[in-house]
C-alpha cells in the first residue's frame, strides 16, 4: 500500500496516510469517529500548540526533560519549541482530521497534536519523520508533565479567552460607537413611544437608539466577564487533579509563559481536583455569552420593525438596501442583516442548552467526557457573534438613516398624549377623552379643545410632546 506507511502504538499495527504528520493514535481515532466531518476548531488546534509550546520551555526551565525517557539537548529542546510554534500558527492544521465527536476527553485530539509536533520535531532535526521511534516522542516529550485531562481543557481556555478579546470585543466595540453616534445624531427627530406594540407617550429616536447603545455597552462588558471566567487554567493537575508525573511549579511557569506571549492573565487554577473533573467556567463564561446574543436579537428585531415598510410600515428608519429580497416581487427588499443577526443568536442560545447540558452531565467524579463539544460550542458562539456583529455594524446600522416625517407624522396622532392632561384633570376623565378621541377619530388636542376641556395657553403646554420627552 503505497498510499500508507505502518505505525504501532500500544493496541498494535495501524496504517496511518504516508506522508502525514500524524500518526497511530490519530489515525484510529479517525476510523473510530466517521460522525459529522466536523473537525475541531482552528482555533483549539492552535492553542493546543500554544500549550505544547509553552509546556516544552516550561519542562526546560524545569530540567525535565532530563528525567525522560532520554535526556533531550538545547537543540532537540529547540526542535520541539518550533514544532510546537508552528502548530500555534497554523501550519498544520490540515493535519487534525479527528471529529468533533470523539473521545469525550478530547484524548484524540490531544494525541493529535502531540504526534504532528513530534514528527515535525524530528524533521527539524534532520531525522526521519516517518521512523517509529523519531528523536522526539508524542508522549515522553511532547505530553510530558500532561494529560489529555487538565491540557484539552485548559486549550478550549486559551482558545476561547484569545478569541473574545481579539475578535468580540472590538466588533462590540464598533458597534456600541456606531449606535451611540446615532442616538447623539437623532436626539432631535420627535417620536412616538410603543409598549407591547401600542402606542404610547412620545420620546425622541435618539433616546430609543441610545437604550440600543446601551445594551450594546453591557453586552461588551458581559463578553469581557466571558473571558475573565476563563483566567484559571487547569494546567497541572494531569489526570485526576494530583499532578502526578510533573514537577511542582510545571503550572506556574506554563502559565507566566502563556502571559508573557499572549497578554492574557492566564494563572494556574486554585483547587486542581475541581478545575481537572469541571467545566463550570465554560458554562459561566457561554451563559454570559448567551445574554450578549438575547440582546442583539432584541436589537435586531426592533430596528426590523422600526424599518417595516417602506408604504405600509412602521418605517421610522430606513435601512441600507442591500440586495433583492423576493424571487417573485419585484422591487422588495429586505431587512437581512437583522435576520442574519437573529438566526446566529438563535444559533448561540441552542450552543448554551449543549454546554449547560454537557457541562451538568458530563462530569463524573474527575473528568467532564463531553469537553470537545463543549469547546466546539463555545467557539462557535463567540466566531459567529464576532463575525456578525462586525457585519451588522458595517452593513447595516452605519447606513441607517432616520426617516422624520415618519416618525412626526404619528406624534400627533398618539391617543396617548393624553397621558399629560392627567395631572391636571385626572386619569379617569384622561380615558374618557381617550376613548372619545379613537372613536370619532379626532386627535387629543382637536377634542379638548373643541370640549374647552382647559384653556388653549394650558393645553398647549399640557400637550406639548417635548415636554413629555424628559421629567417635569
Amino acid at each position: 500500500m503505497t498510499d500508507f506507511r505502518s505505525e504501532r502504538d500500544t493496541m498494535g499495527e495501524v496504517q496511518v496516510p504516508r506522508l502525514a504528520y500524524f500518526g497511530a493514535q490519530t489515525q484510529r481515532a479517525v476510523e473510530n469517529f466517521p460522525i459529522s466531518g466536523q473537525k475541531i476548531s482552528p482555533a483549539l488546534i492552535h492553542a493546543l500548540g500554544l500549550i505544547k509550546w509553552a509546556a516544552a520551555w516550561a519542562n526546560h526551565d524545569l530540567g525535565m526533560f532530563a528525567s525522560g525517557a532520554k535526556k533531550l539537548a538545547s537543540r532537540e529542546v529547540d526542535a520541539l519549541v518550533k514544532a510546537a510554534k508552528e502548530v500555534a500558527q497554523g501550519t498544520f492544521d490540515d493535519q487534525f482530521p479527528v471529529d468533533v465527536f470523539q473521545t469525550g476527553s478530547g484524548t484524540s485530539s490531544n494525541m493529535n497534536a502531540n504526534e504532528v509536533i513530534a514528527h515535525r520535531a524530528t524533521e527539524i532535526l534532520g531525522g526521519d519523520r516517518f521512523a517509529q521511534t523519531g528523536l522526539i516522542h508524542p508522549n515522553d516529550h511532547v505530553n510530558l508533565g500532561q494529560s489529555t485531562n487538565d491540557i484539552f481543557p485548559s486549550a478550549i481556555h486559551i482558545a476561547a479567552a484569545k478569541m473574545i478579546r481579539d475578535a468580540l470585543l472590538p466588533s462590540l466595540r464598533a458597534c456600541e460607537d456606531v449606535l451611540q453616534e446615532k442616538a447623539r445624531a437623532w436626539q432631535n427627530v420627535l417620536k412616538i413611544g410603543r409598549t407591547h406594540l401600542a402606542d404610547a407617550t412620545p420620546m425622541t429616536l435618539g433616546q430609543e437608539f441610545s437604550g440600543f447603545a446601551r445594551q450594546v455597552a453591557l453586552s461588551r462588558e458581559r463578553a469581557q466577564r466571558a473571558g475573565e471566567a476563563l483566567l484559571e487554567l487547569p494546567v497541572g493537575g494531569t489526570a485526576v487533579g494530583t499532578g502526578i508525573n510533573t514537577h511542582s511549579r510545571f503550572a506556574q511557569t506554563v502559565c507566566m509563559i502563556l502571559r508573557e506571549d499572549t497578554g492574557l492573565r492566564f494563572r494556574e487554577a486554585d483547587n486542581h481536583f475541581e478545575a481537572n473533573a469541571q467545566r463550570d467556567a465554560i458554562v459561566e463564561c457561554h451563559s454570559l455569552l448567551r445574554t450578549v446574543a438575547v440582546s442583539f436579537h432584541s436589537i435586531a428585531n426592533n430596528l426590523r420593525f422600526l424599518g417595516s415598510g417602506p408604504r405600509c410600515g412602521i418605517y421610522e428608519i430606513i435601512l441600507r438596501d442591500l440586495q433583492p429580497g423576493s424571487s417573485i416581487m419585484p422591487g422588495k427588499v429586505n431587512p437581512v442583516l437583522c435576520e442574519s443577526v437573529m438566526q446566529v443568536c438563535a444559533t448561540v442560545l441552542g450552543n448554551d442548552q449543549t454546554i449547560a447540558f454537557a457541562g451538568a452531565n458530563g462530569g463524573q467524579f474527575q473528568l467532564n467526557i463531553m469537553m470537545p463539544v463543549m469547546g466546539e460550542k463555545l467557539l462557535e458562539s463567540i466566531r459567529l457573534l464576532s463575525s456578525v456583529i462586525a457585519a451588522f455594524t458595517d452593513l447595516c446600522l452605519k447606513g441607517l438613516e432616520a426617516n422624520r416625517a415618519a416618525c412626526e407624522a404619528g406624534v400627533e396622532k398618539s391617543l396617548s398624549l393624553v397621558t399629560g392632561l392627567v395631572p391636571l384633570i385626572g386619569y379617569e376623565k384622561a380615558a374618557a377623552i381617550a376613548k372619545e378621541a379613537f372613536a370619532s377619530g379626532k386627535t387629543i388636542r382637536e377634542l379638548c379643545s373643541e370640549k374647552q376641556v382647559l384653556s388653549e395657553e394650558v393645553l398647549s403646554r399640557a400637550l406639548d410632546p417635548w415636554k413629555m420627552t424628559k421629567p417635569q
